[in-house]
């Protein structure tokens, strides 16, 4: 079941929409195994009592099981792992909901966690940090959670890149295309304008600095 799309803000590109890996019915899976089994037993019983006995034990849990199952999986289909161009997003739950949605500005590291028969089957936890008040979040039963990492530190770098592309940008636009064609202006007035990007938060205050400097030197 796809994330809701209303969910997405505008101009948000979702990069990855998964449901948690199937391996998060493997107890439902166990139980309905040991089920199985005391069905095949109570089939080769000749002892009537023990059998009618075993027959109604039987009857309960499958019922119990089919209930529990039911539950699980009506959960399962509101589980939501997404990765998009600006944000990591959990939500899970049908009557509770709990969400959890990390920015990929914030995000400091990554790291999965597989054991041998997660390996094989391509399922695994993710932790992923991120600087603020929770600091870290756990995500279970993720797919592939290797490519997941891989996806997330790929989405970051592009934003990155973005970020760095759009204040190339605006210190061209500030300083009158000076940048880009090696005329001189008013140094005064191009200082001014680079400082209202920094107050604006388009540029950081390393770049100001940087930009500043040079300036300096001209007038």
């Amino acid at each position: 079941m796809a994330y809701p799309e209303h969910l997405i803000h505008d101009g948000e590109h979702v990069a990855l929409d998964l449901n948690p890996h199937w391996w998060y019915f493997i107890q439902h899976i166990m139980v309905g195994f040991g089920i199985l089994g005391l069905m095949f037993i109570a089939a080769w019983l000749d002892i009537r009592v023990i059998k009618d006995a075993l027959d109604f034990i039987i009857g309960v849990g499958l019922l119990l099981w089919a209930v529990w199952l039911g539950v699980r999986f009506m959960a399962w289909r509101r589980t939501y792992f997404v990765v998009t161009d600006r944000r990591v997003i959990f939500r899970t739950g049908f009557i509770s909901k709990r969400g959890v949605e990390i920015p990929l500005d914030r995000i400091t590291n990554i790291d999965f966690q597989q054991g041998p028969i997660e390996r094989m089957i391509g399922a695994g936890d993710l932790d992923i940090q991120s600087a603020g008040r929770d600091g870290s979040s756990h995500f279970e039963d993720v797919r592939h959670p290797d490519a997941v990492q891989q996806e997330i530190y790929h989405q970051i770098e592009n934003r990155e890149q973005h970020r760095s592309d759009r204040n190339a940008s605006a210190i061209a636009t500030a300083m009158g295309g000076q940048v880009a064609t090696g005329a001189t202006g008013d140094p005064a007035e191009q200082l001014r304008r680079l400082a209202a990007l920094r107050d604006e938060g388009l540029i950081t205050a390393e770049e100001f600095e940087a930009k500043k400097a040079d300036l300096l030197d001209r007038m």
